[in-house]
């Protein structure tokens, strides 16, 4: 086939066949297809976009550049969860081994964080000898183990969608929900769990911003993924504000281990004991329930087998920040804003993120919220502390938090935690 043709279909609003999409995405594997030309193919897609039809063949040429792994060998259902991504957003942690002490098994393959949203990986690396990359059978022993894994997807996983990710994110072209949707769902479904949950994030810290956008989505995942027998459900959350209040990576793993003991924030713990139940429900396992699972201790016993048998040490002391510095309430009232966005940039610049791949993080840096909006505050009350290895970088992180929280006289309406369920 000719890439030019493929190029100029989309291009011209038409409809790729089945053949366009399954020769373009192996040619572009194997480097017959130069970046330029993608590039523009992707950028014909964001301005013109595709069909459902268009998008499950994308996918399901993606999931074929690569191998597709296969737990039929276990004794129970499998299930897993993925998030686009927050503020905050540390469910994971406590989510999986959680699961696993109800009765299901959970094969996570997981991220990095980049810029202001944070990455499961980096936040369980900060776990003193914590090892996210495993081969396939070490997967398959930590997860008969301990009943649950979490680690880095192998390279053999969905090749395809690794260089076009990298692509998209230098050609402006992240935007585009059908090549989001099937790049989350190219790896999804390759990690091959038998029962999905999709949390997609809405508002200022979450990659869709709006409800609508954020449904349109959600709607185009699920579809792949039932298309490709995996039963699957998104729930729609807010990323209006952090989630929980700790943001930073050894800080995460801190409120994640609370949660399992049975305390933690409220937020944190209702979406953890949601997402759960959804996940159990779709695997068809009707065992214990999650929020027995927090209380008798069961949980924590599973996360605790789980870092073991990836070489980390659950009673070792996380790394922490050696400076600090803390913001106060500028008046007395209510919190009626607390802006994920500035936040999570904020936690960046501490040091907890990266503007790279390649770029290291601080697993100390962080931000720890001492107020939410509803809540009353007085003047000079502390709100946040803010934690960095150089006082440096308070400079730039206080910056990044002007304009990111207000006090005002009453509350104002904010999102709701779960804003929808689409299946």
């Amino acid at each position: 086939m000719d890439v030019i043709e493929v190029i100029r279909t989309k291009r011209d609003k038409g409809e790729l066949s089945t053949g366009h999409i399954d020769w373009v995405i192996d040619a572009y594997t194997r480097g017959e297809v130069a970046d330029e030309q993608m590039s523009a193919l992707a950028m014909a897609i964001l301005l013109n976009g595709m069909n459902r039809r268009e998008i499950a063949d994308w996918t399901a040429a993606m999931i074929r550049s690569g191998e597709r792994m296969d737990w039929s060998m276990l004794d129970r259902p499998t299930a897993d969860k993925h998030s686009t991504g927050g503020v905050g957003d540390k469910i994971t942690l406590p989510l999986a081994p959680l699961v696993a002490a109800c009765g299901a098994y959970v094969p996570q393959l997981s991220g990095r964080g980049l810029g202001h949203t944070g990455g499961t990986l980096d936040k369980l690396e900060s776990i003193p000898g914590w090892r996210a990359s495993l081969s396939n059978d070490e997967m398959l022993g930590v997860i008969r183990s301990a009943g649950a894994v979490v680690c880095a997807a192998g390279t053999g996983l969905a090749p395809a969608d690794k260089k076009l990710y990298a692509l998209r994110d230098v050609t402006g072209t992240v935007e585009s929900i059908p090549l989001i949707a099937s790049s989350i769902m190219s790896k999804k479904i390759a990690e091959g769990t038998g029962a999905l949950v999709l949390d997609v994030k809405v508002g200022s810290g979450a990659f869709m911003k709006d409800v609508a956008n954020a449904r349109e989505l959600a709607a185009t995942m699920v579809a792949l993924g039932k298309d490709a027998g995996v039963s699957t459900v998104a729930l729609l959350t807010a990323m209006d504000r952090p989630l929980g209040l700790a943001v930073g990576n050894a800080l995460e793993v801190q409120e994640s281990i609370e949660v399992l003991a049975g305390g933690g924030p409220a937020d944190v713990v209702e979406l953890t004991v949601r997402l759960a139940r959804e996940m159990l429900r779709l695997a068809g396992v009707n065992g214990k329930d999650p929020e027995e699972a927090l209380k008798d201790g069961s949980a924590m016993d599973a996360w605790r087998r789980m870092i073991s048998a990836q070489g980390g040490d659950p009673d070792a002391l996380l790394p922490t920040a050696p400076e600090s510095t803390v913001v106060v309430a500028p008046a007395s009232g209510v919190v009626t804003r607390m802006d994920a966005y500035a936040v999570g940039l904020a936690a960046w610049r501490l040091g907890a993120g990266r503007a790279r791949k390649e770029d290291p993080v601080s697993f100390g840096a962080g931000i720890m919220l001492h107020a939410r909006p509803g809540d009353i505050v007085r003047a000079g009350q502390p709100l946040m502390t803010l934690y960095a290895d150089e006082t440096s970088r308070f400079e730039r992180g206080l910056e990044a938090l002007e304009g990111g929280f207000e006090v005002g006289p009453a509350s104002v309406e904010q999102l709701p935690l779960i804003i929808d369920r689409i299946e």
